[in-house]
């Protein structure tokens, strides 16, 4: 779903916690990994947190500006993803996978010393959250994951029911995508691209579309598209490819050691409720929250709520 990209740019802004000079606290330090270099913001002390954002494309400005209050009670630690944010390109596309996500966050949590983590992914940064409390169990203490997603399978289900929704209440709108996909053309091309990225987001993202986010006042690059077409597909809102649809959770999360909170949006149409509920039977030992007030952001559609549930999950008094 490549109107993920419109998380950063709709206006949005919750009166939760957030401290609007946030990003002032924080300072890139560049680690060299793989021979690139990866932007990483820490701040705090206590039990270390790795915060993962979405997209996949997104940089962790968001996540900073929402979460970076966490550093009064914890370590904090915000990274970009290879290509995206401050963080180098990669030399060939090739190398932007859900997989090298999760070796990323292995070797950041060597190279800043921590023996165990705990993390919090919101959207695609459920995906490598998943996969690395998998594949690294030992080293993961705690877990959440916001509007996520178990599987590719998921993955495209919820782009179905995506288009399913704009088709049926935009049908003006969605006649120019039936011309241009009659043409050949696929998603990550214009001019279907933004076509495709013009439809209204309410009911989407936001239950509530008067909020306004927390933004940093440098320019940045909050947004990487050749990642998303890479880890999703070329023609990814409809048909997804990449190593994303070869990611499935669902027969391995019953065995995830790490204490697990699992959030979902009521009115969420990117992580849609018929799929996030079946985290209840395949992950029966997590914590479920659905926020019935809320689309595919409940840290800013239901602030209180949310803070209070997940200070409660990390012991935050």
């Amino acid at each position: 779903m490549r109107f993920l990209l419109l998380l950063l740019c709709l206006p949005i802004l919750s009166f939760s916690q957030v401290d609007p000079n946030i990003y002032e606290k924080f300072e890139s330090k560049f680690y060299e990994i793989d021979g690139y270099k990866i932007n990483v913001e820490v701040l705090g002390i206590g039990d270390p947190i790795f915060f993962l954002p979405g997209g996949p494309g997104n940089s962790h400005d968001y996540m900073q500006g929402n979460f970076g209050q966490y550093y009064k009670s914890n370590t904090v630690v915000f990274f970009d993803f290879l290509g995206r944010g401050k963080s180098d390109d990669a030399k060939n596309v090739s190398e932007y996978s859900v997989e090298s996500d999760v070796e990323l966050i292995e070797k950041l949590r060597q190279l800043l010393g921590y023996n165990k983590i705990s993390l919090v992914g919101h959207s695609y940064g459920t995906v490598p959250a998943q996969a690395y409390a998998i594949k690294y169990s030992d080293n993961v203490d705690k877990m959440v994951l916001i509007n996520g997603f178990h599987s590719g399978a998921m993955w495209q289900a919820n782009c179905d029911s995506y288009n399913h929704y704009a088709k049926t209440h935009f049908p003006e709108k969605w006649k120019q995508v039936d011309s241009l996909r009659a043409l050949g053309y696929v998603s990550s091309q214009e001019p279907l691209k933004t076509v495709y990225g013009n439809f209204p987001t309410k009911y989407i993202y936001y239950h509530n579309t008067s909020l306004k986010q927390n933004a940093p006042k440098e320019k940045y690059r909050g947004w990487a598209g050749d990642v998303y077409v890479e880890i999703i597909g070329r023609d990814g809102d409809f048909d997804v490819s990449g190593s994303m649809i070869n990611q499935d959770y669902r027969q391995q999360l019953k065995d995830v050691k790490a204490k697990t909170l699992i959030i979902a949006g009521r009115y969420d149409g990117v992580s849609t409720p018929e799929f996030a509920v079946q985290y209840k039977i395949f992950m029966p030992q997590a914590q479920f929250e659905m926020f019935e007030q809320s689309g595919h952001n409940p840290y800013l559609e239901e602030s209180e709520k949310f803070y209070a549930i997940f200070d409660s999950f990390f012991n935050i008094k």
